[in-house]
């Protein structure tokens, strides 16, 4: 007989007042691939990719499970699984190529799952993954930033997930940069600096101005969640070589202006390597092991902000509302108990 589990899903791509715009669904659980886990899923996360995939990813009336940040324990491994065992907690962002996590059971590849940090219960852990892998790539795979670089980074988004990790990461790993942050109200300013930045400007007013003002000279790297129209603005504010890291959407992009200084586009999609089975696809559970060595040493904290309970339609709908309005700081998780 086919076990089966509980799991939010959606079947179109329908506004998040709609009540049909994820409901609760009972489905089989997987078959594991050889490499998998299964995972007793204990806390998820709402990421900005869980809201485009649902808005403009219409699965035709079949049910698709939404998720990609979990954190929970290994129930059962497939035959050639050596990292991990029954009962190990995981945390990890999953494969946007299949099924997500947003059901009582999951499964995943180990070599993109690292063991949860100690010191964090499983919603405290839910909250990274997915932000911990982009800000790690975008600023040591793509910005090739190591230990001993130097310059100015200015984080345009800081406040959201994936900002609020690269300036920890900064912080502790890279003390020769100094970061400037992007921030408007007083909470938001007192946010960014106790992660790690140095100076912070207010991206509703005049960036140029704003940036210029603690930058003359300019700034070496741009970290950005919010790339469309600003283009120019990055070209006038990097140095000649300057590098830009770009993790949005934008509909489309004009690279020009950066020809005449030089300066280097990169995109980081985190999914990219579990979506095509890359090499060194292992290089994502290297990272997460890492940064919850860092968590646990007090160096890189959790950026959860607010915990809904428990995982189910109700409680994703309002995770998904309070992501839409693009003003959310830090992480919104869902745990499965509270």
């Amino acid at each position: 007989m086919t076990e089966t589990m509980k799991a939010v899903a959606y079947t179109r791509s329908l506004s998040i007042d709609d009540p049909a715009s994820l409901t609760d669904v009972v489905l089989d659980v997987c078959t594991l691939r050889p490499r998998d886990l299964l995972v007793d899923v204990r806390a998820v996360s709402v990421n900005p990719v869980d809201v485009k995939v649902r808005a403009g990813n219409d699965p035709q009336g079949t049910p698709k499970v939404l998720g990609f940040d979990a954190a929970g324990v290994v129930r059962a491994v497939g035959a050639d699984v050596t990292m991990f065992a029954p009962g190990d907690e995981i945390y990890y962002a999953g494969n946007i190529g299949r099924p997500g996590t947003n059901s009582q059971f999951h499964a995943v590849d180990e070599r993109i799952v690292a063991k949860k940090p100690t010191t964090l219960d499983f919603a405290q852990a839910a909250a990274l993954p997915l932000t911990v892998i982009t800000a790690w790539e975008g600023l040591f795979d793509k910005l090739r930033i190591t230990a001993e670089t130097t310059g100015t980074l200015l984080m345009v988004g800081a406040t959201g997930g994936v900002g609020s990790v690269v300036l920890q990461l900064v912080r502790a790993l890279v003390p020769g940069v100094r970061v400037i942050a992007t921030a408007a109200d007083e909470d938001a300013v007192e946010w960014v600096r106790s992660l790690g930045a140095a100076e912070v400007v207010n991206h509703r007013r005049d960036l140029r101005e704003e940036v210029r003002r603690v930058a003359p000279d300019g700034v070496d790297y741009v970290f950005t969640a919010h790339s469309s129209g600003q283009v120019e603005i990055y070209a006038d504010l990097l140095t000649p070589f300057g590098q830009i890291v770009a993790i949005d959407d934008p509909e489309t992009i004009d690279v020009l202006p950066l020809k005449t200084k030089a300066i280097s586009w990169h995109w980081e999609f985190m999914f990219a390597r579990p979506m095509h089975d890359t090499p060194d696809l292992i290089r994502q559970h290297e990272l997460l092991t890492r940064v919850a060595e860092l968590v646990d040493a007090g160096s890189v904290r959790t950026t959860v902000t607010t915990v809904l309970s428990p995982i189910d339609a109700e409680q994703l709908r309002e995770a998904h509302r309070l992501v839409e309005t693009g003003h959310v700081r830090g992480k919104v998780v869902i745990a499965a108990r509270s």
